[in-house]
């Protein structure tokens, strides 16, 4: 078993890009780093190296544990590799997620029958705890022209 192994193959081969074109063109495109510095697809990885990948909005890290030529089963992934990203990093996908409803990209089309039954939920949940207050304007105290 060899004892390093290029950068974009490895990528695939753990499931991080689902084509190797696809992680050969990150590489190109500086969107991977080995220890902070941009790594070309030849570059070769080995056990122990910290790998970055941007996938706007989020950078993910990885700890390199084992190297492999050939693609995984989903189930042998965490022998190869530690997801090691910050949690700040993955908090943001959830802020995208959220934000994603209230305010749509321009360009994107008619959302989805999915999109469009997860608004209908958010909305949903919104105007419900917003009916859950008690506001109850009859019984607030009036001021009379005497008492001011």
């Amino acid at each position: 078993m060899a004892s390093e192994v290029r950068i974009d193959k490895w990528l695939w081969a753990v499931r991080v890009f689902k084509t190797r074109t696809i992680a050969t063109e990150a590489c190109k495109k500086g969107r991977v780093l080995i220890g902070d510095v941009p790594a070309k697809p030849a570059r070769m990885v080995k056990p122990g190296d910290i790998v970055k990948v941007r996938k706007p909005p989020v950078t993910y890290s990885f700890r390199v544990d084992a190297i492999t030529q050939n693609r995984l089963g989903a189930k042998l992934v965490p022998e190869y590799m530690t997801n090691v990203t910050p949690e700040s990093e993955l908090h943001l996908l959830d802020v995208v997620r959220l934000s994603g409803f209230i305010d749509r990209r321009k360009g994107l089309g008619r959302p989805t029958k999915r999109e469009g039954r997860d608004l209908q939920r958010f909305t949903d949940e919104a105007s419900a705890d917003s009916m859950g207050w008690d506001f109850d304007f009859d019984d607030d105290i009036l001021l009379d022209d005497d008492d001011q």
